[in-house]
């Protein structure tokens, strides 16, 4: 029997095949999930080339022409297509096989690169994001072409090794294989249901931009029994100046930020309203507690408008046991989800112009003798437009062509000189897909 959806087909067979392979798809799932594909550690090279070998077998052994490597200067993607419905339209399939690292792995209850069953679910790292939805996506056409020798449309897979760091050589891929590229649509493996119980469909995205900061009171740690009380602590200044993001609610206090972000409409928020979302049960998953603008809904925060996260800080001493240390050093990494009319770079900058105006002489005076440092600025993922049918809020992807511009190009390298006292407020900027 075939049922029709939409444009396509499918057929009972397959779903039969499906469901027949279930524990072998499982099994091949398990074996790529042990493999350590962390694109942001060089460490980790040998799992990213297993990882990608995993792949290119199986795209050649479910029968996909053309399979290959596609590099771009950094880590490379995968590409495989089947390209036999003539009229159809060509779909290209876009997954990772990277992953982020898995720290803290104290926080892990089973190693996050042994997969384990519990109540039905699969834990391990990339389980979810995405090597799961990745496989699904493959092991879907690899029914079609087993059951029926075909599929209904045109498939061409682009497996990224680089989402998860932001996708610096993205561009170049692009620019160097833009024939092998052409399509009508892109469906993305990557990416989570807005409803659990409701089908959806993506279309959009929040972008992404990244900023770190690093800040220095002294010219080395020093023992707070002797020095304690009379010094600045790097990382009570450091704190003090991630406070000055948000208000008391949560609301975003940078102004220059959110100047870009358009009020919404009617419509989108009647739309945002429409899908079935349990306020209790979300906050309930993950023992969390509300905050935020409380202008807007928290499925309107979630998807429709931009965020300051402070995604880690660290400085002095953070080992087991007790350091007696004030810290002349601390750092903290920030990301910003962005909203269509939001551009990456003017978002970064007006989060770094911000805290810079927080670090006024007499508040923080210690912070401004030295140098004010911006490096590495990179351009970035903005936000998908608004109907623009991206799922991976990659329509305004401005990535770099080199990966390593941000230490070599010299226009994206700017430093303020002061003093020779060694007190500095760094920045370095980097925006992410």
């Amino acid at each position: 029997m075939v049922r029709r959806t939409g444009v396509g087909v499918v057929t009972d067979e397959v779903i039969h095949y499906l469901e027949g392979q279930h524990e072998t798809i499982l099994e091949r799932l398990k074996a790529v999930l042990r493999l350590p594909s962390i694109s942001t550690d060089p460490a980790y090279a040998e799992g990213m080339a297993a990882t990608r070998a995993h792949f290119l077998q199986r795209l050649q052994e479910m029968g996909l022409d053309n399979v290959q490597l596609l590099d771009g200067g950094g880590h490379p993607a995968l590409y495989g297509a089947w390209t036999g419905a003539p009229g159809a339209p060509t779909f290209i399939i876009y997954g990772h096989y990277d992953v982020q690292p898995p720290d803290p792995l104290e926080l892990w209850n089973t190693p996050p690169f042994d997969p384990t069953i519990r109540d039905g679910r699969l834990y391990a790292r990339g389980a979810s994001d995405v090597k799961g939805s990745t496989t699904i996506a493959v092991e879907a056409v690899a029914a079609f072409l087993a059951v029926t020798k075909h599929c209904p449309v045109n498939v061409k897979f682009f497996l990224e090794g680089e989402e998860e760091i932001g996708s610096p050589s993205l561009r170049r891929i692009v620019e160097r294989h833009r024939d092998l590229l052409v399509a009508d649509a892109m469906i993305s493996a990557d990416g989570g249901r807005g409803s659990t119980s409701v089908p959806t469909v993506s279309v959009g995205n929040r972008g992404i931009a990244s900023l770190e900061v690093k800040v220095r009171t002294a010219a080395k740690d020093v023992h707070s029994g002797r020095y304690g009380g009379a010094i600045r602590n790097a990382l009570h200044e450091l704190a003090a100046l991630m406070v000055t993001l948000h208000n008391a609610e949560g609301r975003i206090a940078v102004p220059a930020f959110m100047a870009e972000v358009p009020k919404l409409t009617a419509q989108q928020r009647l739309d945002t309203a429409a899908l079935p979302f349990d306020q209790a049960a979300f906050y309930d998953g993950i023992g969390g507690s509300p905050c935020g603008d409380p202008a807007y809904t928290v499925r309107e925060r979630l998807t429709l408008q931009p965020t300051i996260e402070i995604n880690g800080m660290w400085g002095g001493y953070t080992g087991p046991g007790i350091k007696t240390v004030i810290p002349c050093e601390a750092q903290a990494k920030i990301t910003m989800r962005l909203v269509p009319g939001q551009d990456p770079d003017r978002a970064a900058l007006a989060v770094r112009h911000h805290l810079e105006a927080q670090c006024q002489p007499e508040r923080h005076a210690d912070l401004l003798r030295g140098q004010r440092r911006l490096t590495g600025l990179l351009a970035g993922a903005g936000p998908a437009p608004a109907g623009s049918g991206c799922s991976r809020g990659r329509a305004h992807h401005r990535a770099p062509t080199d990966p390593d511009a941000s230490r070599r190009h010299p226009a994206d390298h700017l430093d303020l000189q002061g003093n020779a006292r060694g007190r500095y407020l760094g920045f370095r900027l980097r925006h992410a897909g």
